[in-house]
């Protein structure tokens, strides 16, 4: 019998697949990155070549705190395009000629690593930044179109947010149609001197759903070091302490993420464990299963998905919830789809709208069915009377079929 020496322990780091670019055709995305540090008085300690692809780069910030950086970077441009409309500009995903390719985006999860995600137009010196997790895999060439108006933003502000609706490609053979993640992005664009600013944001708004990450951004685009830290829009918003602000802004020290004591699962069972008539309310923190369990009165356990509006409302003022997983199952696409017999209730929370935590409440089997996929829930919804509202007890009575 081998006798293993736990003492000697195991190797774990950051392994990223790299691809043969151009250098010359890549050097100016890499110079576009180590000028916008430099031009913070980061200290470029290493630097990979321009012809291998991602770029890695590891700094030291002017407060000497020491990050390392992995960027997918690629070309943005206005260049016409046959049948495209005039106005917009787009960054293609795709390193060499295989256009059949998947491309895995690498993500460290012990955080000691920055991924950046975006396209960079030398030209106008402005990059436009994705969402790194929600663009793995990303199929080769897929492009990111954004509109000449995004660019008069930046140009203007410096710093833009704004939201893309994703949808399947049209092809029937995209090798990764079942994986995607097809919920709308947010997409954040700034001049060049702002990507330390993206740094930051990657480094703070990591995982979050869109419309969180899109809040995020929009307080980001005051970011500064303020004569009183504490007073700081972020600071005030989501209860980050000082201190680790401080090491945000400065560079002085990692941001360890405090991610988890302010996600919408946490308030929603802070708010429905107190509400008369509610009993063993728990979280399910299980990956496939809904957020929340509890009896009402006495009845049968209701099972409550907890899902985050988006930050941009419908044209008549009425929140969004980009109802819809992350995944598929292979071979069947409509199950990226919900049902309403996967739980009952859904609890939309508008923190990224109303910059509070406020709720409505809705019954699945009230909610608007799916055009083409029997049997599901439609991707988009509406917050609004009288489906939803902001009386749980009302949903929970008319789901036991009872008076509150």
């Amino acid at each position: 019998m081998d006798i293993v020496d736990s003492s000697i322990g195991t190797t774990q780091a950051l392994e990223w697949k790299t691809y043969s670019v151009s250098r010359s055709d890549k050097a100016p995305l890499l110079n576009f990155v180590k000028g916008a540090l430099e031009a913070h008085d980061c200290r470029i300690v290493y630097a990979s070549e321009p012809d291998r692809a991602p770029f890695y780069i590891v700094f030291d910030t002017a407060a000497g705190d020491r990050q390392g950086l992995l960027v997918y970077a690629f070309f943005a441009n206005s260049k016409p395009t046959k049948n495209r409309p005039d106005d917009e500009h787009r960054f293609q995903i795709k390193y060499g000629s295989n256009l059949k390719g998947i491309l895995e985006v690498a993500v460290d999860p012990s955080q000691l690593i920055t991924t950046l995600f975006l396209g960079i137009d030398p030209v106008e010196k402005i990059f436009v930044a994705a969402d790194p997790l929600m663009n793995s895999p990303s199929p080769m060439s897929r492009s990111i179109e954004f509109k000449a108006e995004h660019v008069e933003m930046m140009r203007a502000h410096g710093w833009a947010v704004w939201e893309r609706d994703r949808r399947p490609g049209k092809s029937k053979t995209r090798p990764t149609a079942e994986i995607e993640d097809y919920r709308t992005e947010v997409l954040v664009g700034g001049k060049q001197e702002r990507l330390l600013d993206l740094i930051a944001l990657e480094r703070i708004a990591r995982g979050l759903d869109p419309g969180e990450r899109h809040l995020v951004a929009d307080k980001m685009a005051v970011l500064k070091p303020a004569a009183d830290v504490a007073e700081h829009p972020i600071v005030k918003e989501f209860g980050i302490a000082p201190e680790a602000l401080f090491d945000l802004i400065e560079g002085a020290g990692r941001l360890k993420m405090a991610v988890r004591g302010w996600v919408a699962e946490q308030h929603l069972f802070d708010k429905l464990k107190l509400l008369p008539g509610v009993s063993d309310c728990v979280r399910l923190e299980e990956d496939g299963k809904p957020d929340l369990s509890l009896r009402w009165k006495g009845g049968l356990p209701i099972l409550i998905e907890c899902k985050n509006t988006l930050r941009t409302t419908y044209a008549d003022g009425r929140p969004k919830v980009d109802f819809q997983k992350t995944r598929a199952a292979k071979g069947n696409p409509c199950s990226r789809y919900y049902r309403p017999q996967d739980f009952p209730v859904l609890a939309a929370c508008l923190h990224s709208v109303t910059e509070n935590w406020d709720f409505k409440f809705a019954l699945t089997a009230e909610l608007e069915s799916h055009k083409s996929c029997a049997g599901r829930i439609n991707s988009s919804i509406g917050i609004s009377e009288p489906i939803f509202t902001d009386k749980a007890e009302l949903v929970f009575a008319k789901h036991y079929g009872v008076t509150a």
